[in-house]
């Protein structure tokens, strides 16, 4: 079959690193094509509608501190929802409030006096908020990179304080609770959590991939089309339909890159994989836009959040939907009862009432990001290659790797250079 004439780049995945590429190549002039085997773009940031609730695929957020992804979105048209700046920690069958005092400054006492931490502990979160206020992102990515583990405690903060909460807090955010996880991916986090807050858009997770593929000019996006083989300049849909290309962009995992291409030579990184439970519940047992964690180590739950205390457009008039976090992949015959017990420590009979709506196995939810983790390359094979495996496993991480895989491509034409 001869190749049928197409647009000038084509992209392969419409997840947020695809969609950012485009539309950093289209604002160029450049015409794209932008190929996506799901139903619709987003990659792994997709949000489903079940009997009125919105279930966002695993639990997520969005940091609106981030600076690229901030500049690219039109935040006020998400219309997003804050969670309050700290968490609440169950531990022991009892319940602690730990916030930001500088941005919650009535909530000093009761953050002070909470036996999460010592007082020696909350003066070192105090400095390491003011040394990466001061500290740019670029600076971060060129110290040194430990586990967060060890940083934190070259840090000063004690073993409780480690233990009971930066475990379950960034448990939630790398998907690990034993701090392996980057020290520059810490930093960076941290920075962000202190200079803004977690959000959610009104209408969940999806409505960030939607709004950008909303930009798109019409028959770039080609949804439900599967990439069967490629080479540098052409490639083979599973139809058989042939389409060429001056470049080619494979904006996918570096697992999902070699597969299309066994001949590219790259670092195939790890996944984290995590379970997330979602049940209807009359009332919600938290009652305000936070996050509960759990301070005890052998708690099977990492986290508990109820997303219409943010947003009443996640749940149907009435009801309320709260999100359970477990990290792993977990599907032993009573894990749901094993939840649900759980769960009654926490919130006590009125767990009773909740009714199961989903659990999400999700094995793929997030790079691994350990400071042995060699990122994939860049370009190989005349190919290029982007993701949030490629920068920071973050929202942030995937738009500034697409945007930066097009500003490659620009140079390349107008030059001739990487």
């Amino acid at each position: 079959m001869t190749p049928s004439r197409t647009k000038e780049v084509i992209i392969i995945g419409a997840g947020l690193s695809g969609l950012a590429c485009a539309l950093e190549l289209i604002k160029n002039g450049v015409s794209v094509q932008l190929l996506e085997q799901a139903d619709a773009p987003g990659g792994r940031v997709r949000t489903d509608e079940v009997e009125g609730f919105l279930l966002d695929r695993g639990f997520q957020v969005y940091l609106d501190a981030y600076p690229n992804a901030g500049q690219l979105l039109d935040l006020a048209a998400l219309n997003l929802k804050s969670f309050e700046p700290g968490a609440i920690i169950f531990e022991k069958g009892k319940r602690h409030r730990l916030m930001d005092v500088f941005r919650r400054p009535l909530s000093v006492f009761t953050s002070a006096f909470s036996p999460i931490g010592n007082i020696i502990d909350k003066a070192l979160v105090a400095k390491l908020r003011f040394s990466l206020q001061f500290s740019s992102v670029e600076e971060i990515q060129q110290r040194e990179d430990l586990s967060t583990e060890i940083y934190l405690k070259q840090f000063g903060f004690s073993d409780a304080m480690i233990n009971h909460f930066f475990r379950s807090f960034y448990g939630g955010i790398f998907l690990e609770n034993e701090l392996r996880t980057s020290s520059r991916m810490f930093e960076f986090t941290f920075k962000m959590f202190t200079e803004g807050s977690a959000t959610l858009p009104a209408r969940g997770m999806e409505e960030i991939p939607r709004q950008l593929a909303a930009r798109l000019p019409d028959g770039t996006l080609r949804c439900n089309t599967i990439v069967s083989e490629i080479n540098a300049h052409e490639v083979t849909l599973s139809t058989g339909e042939k389409l060429s290309s001056d470049q080619l962009v494979l904006a996918v995992p570096s697992d999902a890159a070699q597969k299309l291409l066994p001949s590219l030579d790259l670092t195939i990184m790890k996944w984290r994989s995590v379970t997330n439970c979602y049940f209807a519940a009359p009332d919600s047992p938290l009652n305000e836009a936070i996050i509960a964690l759990s301070g005890d180590p052998d708690s099977l739950i990492n986290n508990v959040s109820v997303p219409s205390d943010l947003s009443s457009q996640y749940a149907p008039e009435g009801q309320s939907l709260v999100s359970v976090s477990i990290l792993g992949l977990h599907d032993e015959p009573d894990f749901l009862s094993k939840v649900l017990s759980e769960l009654t420590k926490w919130y006590g009979d009125q767990v009773t009432s909740w009714r199961h709506l989903r659990t999400d196995r999700i094995e793929r939810a997030l790079p691994e990001q350990t400071p042995a983790t060699k990122p994939p390359a860049e370009r190989a094979g005349g190919i290029y290659l982007c993701s949030d495996q490629h920068t920071t496993s973050s929202i942030e991480g995937a738009i500034i790797s697409g945007q930066q895989t097009a500003k490659r491509i620009l140079k390349q034409r107008s030059t001739g250079s990487v």
